[in-house]
C-alpha cells in the first residue's frame, strides 16, 4: 500500500524502533504487570532452555550451535533495568496506519510477553532484519522486503539507543542470541514434520536452514571477540 512512498520504509522502521521503545519504558508495576514472569536470571533461562530444546529437536549434531550455546553463556552481559519484553518483536507484528506508514497503530502476537531483558527484544528485531548485503541463504529466508530502502541493522541500534537512553554496546551478544534462538525454532518446526507431526510440505526443507542460522549466529560470536 505505501509503495509509491520513497521514503516508506524509513519511516517504518523508525516507527516499529520507537514503538519498541515506548513498550520497554512502559511501568509495569503501575498497570499491574509485576507479577508477570521472573526478570532475575531471565538470560541465563534463554540460553539454557533453548539448549534443552536444542538437545530435544536436533537431527545431526552441529558444532557452531554448541559454539554459540558455550560462548552464550562465558558473555552474559550484566542485564539493564528489567521491561516488558514482547519476545517475538518483528516488522510483521506491527499494524501501521492506512495513512501514514511512520505511525504505528498496533503491536501483534503478545502470547509470549514476559518481564525480562529488554535487549532481548532488540536482538530478536535484528535477527528477523534481513539485509540486502546478507548472505544468500539469509536473503532466501527473509520475513521482511529485501529492499536497500529499509536502514541497516546498526541504525536500527543507534535509534534505539537514543530512544530509549539504554546501553547497547553488547548488542552483538543479542544478536547471537537471537539466531541461536530461530535455529531451535527452525529446528524443532522440522522435526514435528518429519516426525509425521505435521503433513505441511512447506518445513520439508527446513533442516538446510539450520546450519545457515547456527553459523551466523556462531560468526557473530566470533567477531564480537576477535
Amino acid at each position: 500500500v505505501f509503495t509509491d512512498i520513497d521514503d516508506a520504509p524509513q519511516r517504518m522502521s523508525r516507527a516499529l524502533v520507537d514503538a519498541l521503545a515506548a513498550l520497554h519504558a512502559v511501568e509495569y508495576d503501575a498497570i499491574g504487570l509485576g507479577d508477570l514472569g521472573q526478570p532475575d536470571g531471565f538470560i541465563e533461562r534463554q540460553v539454557e532452555g533453548w539448549y534443552q530444546r536444542w538437545q530435544a529437536a536436533k537431527t545431526d549434531d552441529l558444532a557452531p550451535m554448541d559454539g554459540v550455546y558455550h560462548w552464550l553463556r562465558e558473555h552474559v552481559p550484566e542485564s539493564p533495568s528489567s521491561a516488558l519484553v514482547h519476545n517475538d518483536y518483528k516488522l510483521d507484528n506491527l499494524m501501521l496506519s492506512a495513512d501514514d506508514p511512520g505511525t504505528a497503530v498496533a503491536v501483534f502476537d503478545w502470547d509470549m510477553c514476559t518481564l525480562g531483558d529488554p535487549l532481548s527484544d532488540l536482538g530478536a528485531l535484528l535477527t528477523y532484519w534481513i539485509q540486502p548485503d546478507d548472505p544468500e541463504p539469509l536473503r532466501r529466508m527473509a520475513m521482511m522486503p529485501i529492499d536497500a530502502r529499509f536502514p541497516p541493522r546498526d541504525e536500527l541500534v543507534a535509534r534505539y539507543a537514543a530512544r530509549s537512553g539504554r546501553d547497547v554496546s553488547d548488542i552483538a551478544f543479542y544478536h547471537a542470541l537471537g539466531l541461536y534462538r530461530l535455529t531451535v525454532i527452525i529446528a524443532q518446526i522440522y522435526i514435528r514434520y518429519k516426525r509425521g507431526q505435521t503433513q505441511d510440505e512447506r518445513f520439508a526443507h527446513l533442516n538446510r536452514l539450520v546450519p545457515v542460522t547456527a553459523q551466523a549466529a556462531y560468526t557473530i560470536a566470533q567477531e564480537a571477540t576477535s
